[in-house]
C-alpha cells in the first residue's frame, strides 16, 4: 500500500476520480481529536461517494443514509493498493482527524445452507 499526501489543488479531482469506483464499498469513519479521544461516527455503512466542494470548503462523505460533512479541511492523504482507495486520513479545520476505512462487503451465503 501506498500512502500520499495530496496537495488541496488536487483534492476535488481526486475526490470526483475516486468516486466512481466506490460502488459497493462500505465505510467507516473514525473521529480522532485530543478531547474526544477515538470515536467512531459510522460503522461500515455502505458509501456512495466523496466530494470536495471548494467554494464552502467541504469534503462530503455521501454514504447510504447519511452524509458525513468535514469543514475546513487542512490536509488529506490517501493510502492505495492494487484494489484502489482503502483508507483517507483528514484533518478538519479544528485539527480532528477524519479517518475513513474502506472496504468489501463480506458475501455471505443464502441462509438456511
Amino acid at each position: 500500500m501506498s500512502v500520499r499526501q495530496l496537495s488541496k489543488s488536487e483534492w476535488q479531482s481526486y475526490c470526483d476520480r475516486v468516486s466512481k469506483g466506490l460502488q459497493g464499498k462500505c465505510a467507516q469513519i473514525e473521529v480522532a481529536a485530543l478531547p474526544l479521544g477515538d470515536q467512531i461516527a459510522t460503522k461500515w455503512v455502505p458509501i456512495l461517494g466523496i466530494t470536495y466542494d471548494p467554494r464552502n470548503d467541504i469534503v462530503d462523505i455521501a454514504l447510504e443514509g447519511l452524509d458525513h460533512l468535514i469543514h475546513r479541511p487542512r490536509s488529506m492523504a490517501v493510502d492505495e493498493g492494487a484494489t484502489g482507495l482503502s483508507s483517507m486520513e483528514i484533518i478538519d479545520g479544528e485539527g480532528r482527524k477524519q479517518i475513513v476505512k474502506l472496504a468489501e462487503p463480506l458475501m455471505l451465503p443464502p441462509p438456511g445452507r
